[in-house]
């Protein structure tokens, strides 16, 4: 009862938070779609279908970093830090983790919430485990335990470890815990590219063929 109460909670935080940030950040969005598309023309925000809570797929927004159809150049999934195909706005965007402000909309709607694992692509699901499902338990967040302790620097089942640990720990002094730490992390840009090595599935799967995967 006590964990659902706190869930409940949650979700409420979730909408002020997301709201507000939406109504005080809205001048800036305008500004960042417009220098992204000066740069490089074509829509300023990315769309990608991932696996929300119990499995359910949304469309999940971020501002765009990239040359438009950037998965059908080059390595796909897997960008580096010297990736080409990253714009200039792309690279600043990147290095702060402003891309993923956009997903503040994903939150208001109830697809995701300030904390929590971050949501995959429908095709991990493959490779999941029953314990490592544990992690659709919940909503998808936009910053989480494993983003506060290692990011991109863990690897694929470290970060599912994490995941799962973060589900089976819950709770709301956790989550004040990891939003503390969450612009810390951001502002320092540690973890935010991952090595090749890193990969949990077959490089088969993390650096597809353009035409089988969309570029994270």
């Amino acid at each position: 009862m006590k964990r659902r109460a706190e869930f409940a909670l949650k979700r409420f935080f979730d909408a002020v938070i997301a709201g507000a940030g939406l109504i005080v950040f809205l001048p800036g969005f305008v500004l960042i779609a417009l220098a992204i598309v000066i740069e490089s023309p074509g829509s300023p925000f990315y769309v990608q279908e991932r696996v929300g809570r119990a499995g359910t797929r949304f469309r999940m927004l971020k501002f765009r970093t990239m040359i438009p159809n950037a998965e059908h150049v080059g390595s796909g999934l897997y960008v580096s830090k010297a990736d080409s195909r990253i714009t200039r706005i792309g690279r600043i965007l990147r290095r702060f983790s402003f891309d993923e402000l956009p997903q503040l909309w994903n939150i208001m709607v109830g697809e995701m919430s300030i904390i929590g694992p971050r949501p995959g692509l429908p095709y991990h699901l493959e490779h999941f485990t029953p314990r490592l499902t544990r992690r659709l338990s919940v909503r998808p967040g936009l910053t989480g335990w494993s983003q506060v302790n290692g990011r991109n620097e863990l690897s694929w089942p470290e970060r599912l470890e994490a995941d799962a640990w973060y589900v089976d720990h819950f709770s709301l002094w956790l989550d004040v815990r990891i939003l503390w730490r969450t612009p810390v992390v951001w502002l320092s840009g540690k973890g935010l590219y991952a090595e090749r090595d890193r990969f949990f599935f077959s490089a088969q799967d993390d650096i597809p063929a353009p035409s089988r995967r969309t570029c994270d």
